[in-house]
């Protein structure tokens, strides 16, 4: 018997029980908005205008994806409907790229690159990562995943009212952190301090350069001539000579010393942000378009005796003020995926190392800023081998804590209700997960079968087995459209075996 047709008597169009990875599950894009979803979804959330910390530890399956994609849905729907109290969203989901430039820095070592992961290392991503995304929204141009990002009306305006110092604290941001996947770094600065109204400082230096060029020109034709008609050369013009060629070469020397000074200066900045591909000379140029004046008062990373982490609260205190000035009220961060970057490939041992430096209660409780930790449950495990001393910097008895994330049967039993509802004609009847079985097959027996698969996407494969194997087992002439108690509690039992088997480390997924 066809899959398919046994899904037709139902009037199903669709199979509900295909999908295994949220990001590509066509039924769970249609029903974001109303899908049931974890009876914790609502304290990992919190309060969206006021953006707090969420750590939760869940199973492969569990639906720490699903839940991000909830959280994103939830954030945008937000925006429109409080255009005057918006959240900037930042997806901290892939840590490849971020990875990638502190192993090139540590000799493309992964061991060495990972034992030596700061949370300064974490702090420039999510800062250029937010930074990337509204000078991308400020310029008018798509992001990398083209999610569109509210700005206020009329955000031009917004801007010319911005005091120059700040306009200057997004300038200096842009320089350190702004990562455009394609175009000019340097052409993507001037427009944007085009927009900031913040061109006058490169006029005044170009102006000075052409200054100091003339005086070199005016001090050689002046040697020149002063060689050719020595005899000839009146008194007075003797000593003017010496006072230009002087100028000319102490003009040249301090020029020179602010460039070397300042190319210097940027290497140790691009050694300090590791995590961000910044090259040198793109750094000088950037920051010299900035100015020497305004770049003394900003607290740009670097060693000097601070603390590096210190740096980079002060500049993120600077960006949720600027966001203030665009009706932002602060940021919500998304760290996901945690085991799949190529550098962790699933050890327990280096998610540890990637995440644990973020286990600090300052990070954390940052004002204006909600991070949403998803990780896997290894790391579970990993927590609960740490030192008393840990747990008192963490402080994760404030930190929303999910600890783990667990679905009950009749959660997912609701749940894959809903989900065959919504793959239905608009006009079938009412339907149950228990109408596609015997009479025999209660209800309370098929919500204690998927509360033994304990994660939504074991459940759907579960029910997806289950069809399937009446299928195969039915005829297409004699086609029976109710699944036997025998075939349910067949599969249900290699369904446990296969999950007991996994949680051993003695099968994949």
């Amino acid at each position: 018997m066809n899959v398919d047709s046994f899904l037709a008597h139902y009037q199903i169009h669709e199979n509900p029980f295909l999908a295994e990875e949220a990001r590509h599950d066509r039924v769970f894009d249609r029903l974001a908005d109303s899908n049931p979803t974890h009876p914790d979804f609502s304290k990992i959330l919190g309060q969206i205008d006021r953006p707090t910390v969420s750590v939760v530890f869940g199973e492969k399956g569990s639906g720490k994806t699903a839940i991000r994609l909830l959280l994103a849905k939830q954030t945008a729907a937000h925006n429109k409907n409080n255009p005057r109290q918006c959240i900037l969203l930042v997806p901290y989901d892939d840590l490849n790229p971020m990875l990638d430039n502190i192993a090139r820095r540590a000799g493309n070592d992964p061991g060495t690159a990972l034992q030596g992961l700061r949370l300064e290392d974490h702090q420039d991503a999510i800062l250029s990562q937010a930074t990337t995304r509204l000078v991308h929204a400020l310029l008018g141009e798509a992001n990398e995943l083209n999610e569109p990002v509210l700005l206020p009306h009329k955000p031009d305006k917004r801007i010319k009212s911005m005091p120059r110092q700040d306009r200057i604290d997004l300038a200096v941001l842009a320089a350190l952190y702004d990562q455009p996947r394609s175009g000019s770094v340097r052409h993507r600065s001037r427009r944007l301090r085009a927009k900031l109204r913040l061109g006058r400082s490169a006029l005044m230096r170009t102006a000075r350069f052409a200054a100091t060029l003339l005086t070199a020109v005016a001090a050689a034709m002046a040697i020149t001539w002063g060689l050719i008609t020595v005899d000839q050369m009146p008194w007075w013009l003797v000593p003017l000579l010496g006072v230009t060629v002087a100028a000319t070469v102490l003009l040249w020397c301090y020029w020179g010393w602010r460039h070397l000074n300042l190319w210097f200066f940027c290497r140790k900045v691009r050694d300090e942000i590791r995590a961000i591909d910044r090259d040198a000379s793109d750094l000088r140029h950037l920051l010299a378009e900035i100015g020497p004046r305004a770049l003394a008062r900003q607290p740009i990373p670097q060693r000097n005796g601070t603390a590096p982490s210190d740096y980079r609260y002060q500049l993120t205190r600077r960006l949720v003020q600027l966001l203030r000035h665009l009706d932002y009220t602060g940021l919500l961060v998304l760290v996901d995926r945690v085991d799949e970057p190529q550098l962790v490939s699933g050890d327990a041992t280096r998610m540890r190392a990637v995440i644990w430096p973020m286990f600090d209660n300052k990070f954390l409780q940052q004002e204006g800023i909600g991070l949403k930790l998803l990780l896997p449950i290894e790391l579970r495990h990993q927590l609960h081998r740490e030192s008393p001393q840990f747990f008192q910097e963490a402080r994760l008895d404030k930190q929303n804590l999910i600890d783990p994330l667990i679905w009950s049967g009749t959660t997912l039993y609701d749940l894959c209700t809903h989900r065959m509802r919504a793959c239905r004609s608009t006009n079938a009847d009412p339907i149950t997960l228990t109408d596609l079985f015997d009479s025999d097959v209660t209800r309370e027996t098929v919500i204690d079968a998927l509360d033994q698969m304990q994660q939504p996407r074991d459940a759907f494969k579960f029910l997806y087995s289950v069809i399937q194997e009446h299928c195969r087992l039915t005829p297409e002439d004699t086609p029976k459209y109710k699944i036997a108690r025998l075939i349910c509690d067949t599969v249900r039992r290699k369904h446990v075996e296969r999950l007991h088997a996994m949680y051993r480390g003695l099968t994949p997924a």
